[in-house]
């Protein structure tokens, strides 16, 4: 996982000796943003890493799959590796295990029942057969230095755990996302019993969720939704369709119970979804009367007030299920009197996005129902409130907000320091941020470099921010190229100048009245002796640049060919006997 966009070169890692009997802490991504959690803890020679998560690409990064954690700083350790820990099912969380394995298939890992099912499930895409080690609440292992106890944690998708580890530098507890739901549907509470007695028997330092550390208040359970969705589904006339993310199986539980109370049968659409949810089914993590799951294709023959349809895209991505829906591109087709449910949040950065996808839907004659009007979506990530009472269960020495943005890490902080836990006791660090504890106590030790690291297409690692630039320019602005030939020695021009523009304007048209400033400024360049390529080419930028920013507003990419006689009669040539 090398080539970050951080840099375009591998960057060198100076990391000191690390002492014996010392815990060096590494966030690798997940801190300073929401996606691609994973952190390193190390000690002794050996490596325990919690969770490896992707981030979704914003708008700003055009034709990037994934951006994965950046883990250069561990170079040549993944042998030292003794076990990946992964706390839920989430691709924030889990999505970036397969790129990670690719690198040593032989570390372990380590989870919840069916948070390694659906971790097996990616790897089997990626022909990766890993080893595994099944926890659950109350277990306790020992991965060489590490001693690990696990703890259910109450979020948005089912067996998710927290895990407090002994080391001989000191104790942590990471509870990765965290709500205190007072009623879960699946009965699994947040273990405040296991955490208070491991907080009165002294806990060094809490790792924290601080996704809704801004918010005051509680999240409310995800029980409390249930009545909303059967509302919708009860008066829905003629088709619906759902949508919620792949992982949310409380969710679609609610979908699944209230198509059932209304005679419906439930189809679910997308390959993420189907696979999310069989795995859900064969587990018993889904409940479902037998008969009510009924293939996609078949429920299309189904009478429309007779089937629910259960999808991805309710963050209006491009190639979802719910945005070809909506555009009409999809089996599926949406009319009057259909009801669309979007149940899940509004991931930021998605507005306009989905709001596009609302306003197709509703062109089309659907009733669409979403969180800004129906309580339809409550948060997995536990407010200020719920992390509160947390702190004040635990009662931890130290304090390290993780899983958030800046803005949240701070606000956790300050609720750290609400339950008495003192300023100078938050540690604040964002991605590459070090942190070595020693007999109990943490402190800032440094920092390694940590950029993004792009998932593109079959490539991993290659995709530079200038790259990226590139595309952002050819999106925005368009290229204009600009094609010569010229005689140096007899310095003048043989062929062209040929402008030639794509995404800038309606039609080359436009360009008619740069060819003769191209022309002019390439015979001055050739008068003054100029020979070189590369200096025409840039003659030829520079005239196209200056007239673009002033005539036109804009700032495409231009891309200047300068060719010599002798090439240009050879090309000639080429072009002639393909032609014969």
């Amino acid at each position: 996982m090398t080539g970050t966009a951080a840099e375009t070169e591998p960057h060198p890692i100076a990391l000191p000796k690390l002492k014996e009997g010392v815990l060096r802490i590494i966030p690798h991504g997940g801190l300073g943003e929401v996606g691609r959690n994973m952190t390193s803890f190390e000690i002794d020679g050996k490596i325990l890493i919690i969770d490896c998560g992707v981030l979704f690409p914003e708008s700003t990064q055009p034709g990037v799959d994934l951006i994965l954690p950046d883990i250069e700083s561990l170079g040549d350790r993944l042998d030292d590796v003794v076990g990946i820990f992964l706390t839920h099912g989430h691709e924030d969380h889990i999505g970036g295990v397969p790129y990670l394995l690719k690198q040593n298939p032989d570390i372990p890992l380590i989870g919840s029942q069916l948070t390694l099912a659906l971790v097996e499930a990616k790897l089997k895409e990626h022909r990766i057969k890993p080893y595994t080690l099944t926890v659950r609440e109350g277990d306790v292992e020992e991965l060489g230095p590490f001693r690990c106890e696990f703890m259910s944690i109450s979020h948005s998708i089912p067996d998710s755990l927290g895990i407090h580890v002994t080391t001989k530098a000191g104790t942590f507890v990471h509870t990765a996302d965290l709500k205190v739901d007072p009623s879960p549907l699946d009965g699994r509470l947040t273990d405040l019993v296991t955490l208070g007695r491991l907080g009165a028997e002294g806990i060094d330092m809490w790792l924290c969720d601080s996704t809704n550390a801004e918010i005051p208040g509680f999240s409310g359970s995800e029980r409390i939704v249930g009545p909303a969705i059967h509302e919708a589904i009860r008066t829905a006339r003629k088709r619906v369709v759902v949508s919620s993310f792949a992982s949310h199986i409380h969710r679609v539980q609610h979908v699944v119970d209230a198509a059932v109370a209304n005679n419906r049968k439930v189809a679910f659409v997308g390959r993420s979804m189907t696979r999310n949810m069989g795995i859900a089914l064969d587990l018993g993590y889904l409940n479902a009367p037998e008969g009510t799951i009924v293939d996609y294709k078949k429920a299309l023959g189904l009478p429309d007030d007779r089937v629910v349809f259960v999808c991805t895209g309710s963050q209006g991505e491009t190639l979802a299920v719910l945005n070809r829906i909506a555009q009409g591109d999809h089996a599926i087709q949406i009319g009057r009197g259909d009801t669309v449910i979007l149940a899940s949040s509004l991931v930021p950065g998605n507005e306009v996005s989905v709001s596009n996808m609302i306003n197709n839907l509703m062109k089309a004659g659907a009733e669409v129902i979403h969180k800004g009007n129906a309580l339809v979506h409550v948060s997995g990530h536990g407010f200020a409130g719920e992390i509160l009472q947390c702190y004040n269960v635990i009662k931890p020495k130290y304090a390290m907000p993780v899983h958030g943005e800046y803005r949240h890490l701070v606000a956790n902080g300050k609720i750290a320091q609400l339950s008495g836990v003192p300023a100078d006791h938050v540690v604040m660090v964002e991605n590459g941020g070090v942190i070595e504890m020693e007999n109990g106590v943490p402190r800032k030790a440094g920092e390694v470099p940590v950029g993004f690291v792009y998932v593109d297409g079959k490539t991993v690692g290659e995709v530079t921010e200038d790259d990226l630039h590139d595309r952002r320019v050819l999106a925005e602005e368009g290229f204009i190229s600009v094609y010569a030939a010229v005689d140096t020695k007899a310095r003048r021009i043989v062929a062209g100048p040929e402008l030639h523009a794509r995404a800038f304007a309606p039609d080359d048209s436009v360009l008619e009245p740069l060819v003769p400033q191209v022309r002019r400024a390439l015979e001055e360049a050739l008068e003054d002796g100029v020979e070189d390529k590369y200096r025409l080419s840039q003659t030829v930028r520079r005239v196209v640049g200056r007239w673009a920013g002033t005539k036109q507003r804009r700032r495409p990419m231009i891309v200047p060919i300068v060719v010599l006689a002798e090439e240009y009669e050879e090309i000639r040539a080429t072009e002639a006997r393909a032609d014969d």
